[in-house]
């Protein structure tokens, strides 16, 4: 079984709220990239997002749009493509099974080439990948590449999204559906927990048997035990960068990390469970 799917049902079973955080794979260095991930699963982490640079990050907002333009410019001449990017994955799965998530766009995986990109990540130990610019109907060469090599493509909804609509998204979709909180981009406005509940509820029925995880705007350990009360998983990615941003050494940066994540996870463990 995928390991996303080993996860959630290990959850579900357990009626816990997963925690899923993002992080900048080549942020601040390639390096140090596999020792903050395994970090962040020793914190209780326990779904990572490993965003690949890009230079146009259309969905980010300016903390996760900064740390991409950290790791493109330290990655050298080449940049810090999508192959140094596997390299990280392939470090982390020497001393954890953590499940992994590659998050980014279209381009560089069009680029590389499909079944290529398909087989290099499922041999790097990569899990699923969330690509925020591929409508669902033009994911079909990419959902048979991923569907050969037994990994997931997790699909994306917005406020706007109707529950019609999330059926037709979630269709080929996998892992978990990941219910974008807020219009804009990463790291933006205000969450509104009430609205985050009504929504959740009312596009439960379009994911059919997939969990639902919500993210943009969650910031704080009460915002994260707010959304843990009403969707399978937390979504917590531009508040983790910025505190590894801010950190001055590499020591601190793992401190930074594992403060951050162990203090969200005990925050949702303190949630009163109405979903799932």
């Amino acid at each position: 079984m995928n390991r996303l799917d080993e996860k959630f049902a290990e959850l579900r079973a357990a009626r816990r709220a997963g925690l899923i955080v993002y992080l900048t794979a080549g942020d601040p260095s390639l390096d140090e990239t596999p020792s903050l991930v395994l970090e962040a699963a020793r914190a209780g982490a326990d779904v990572i997002e490993l965003g690949v640079p890009w230079s146009d990050p259309s969905a980010d907002g300016p903390v996760i749009q900064r740390a991409m333009e950290r790791a493109l410019s330290r990655g050298g001449a080449q940049g810090n493509t999508l192959g140094k990017t596997l390299d990280a994955v392939r470090a982390v799965r020497h001393a954890s099974p953590v499940p992994i998530v590659l998050f980014g766009y279209y381009n560089p995986l069009f680029q590389r080439g499909l079944a290529r990109v398909a087989g290099e990540a499922r041999d790097a130990g990569v899990d699923g990948l969330l690509v925020v610019d591929l409508p669902p109907e033009e994911s079909r060469d990419l959902d048979d590449e991923l569907e050969r090599v037994d990994l997931r493509r997790v699909p994306l909804l917005a406020p706007t999204t109707t529950v019609e609509r999330a059926r037709v998204i979630v269709e080929r979709g996998g892992g978990f559906a990941y219910y974008v909180a807020l219009t804009g981009v990463t790291g933006a406005g205000h969450l509104d927990v009430a609205e985050v509940a009504r929504r959740t509820r009312e596009l439960r029925p379009g994911c059919g048997n997939l969990p639902l995880a919500v993210g943009f705007g969650v910031r704080d350990g009460a915002g994260a035990r707010a959304v843990a009360e009403v969707a399978d998983a937390v979504v917590v990615g531009s508040a983790l960068v910025q505190a590894i941003a801010d950190a001055p050494t590499a020591k601190a940066r793992l401190e930074a990390a594992y403060e951050r994540v162990r203090a969200l996870k005990d925050a949702i463990a303190g949630a009163s469970r109405t979903a799932g």
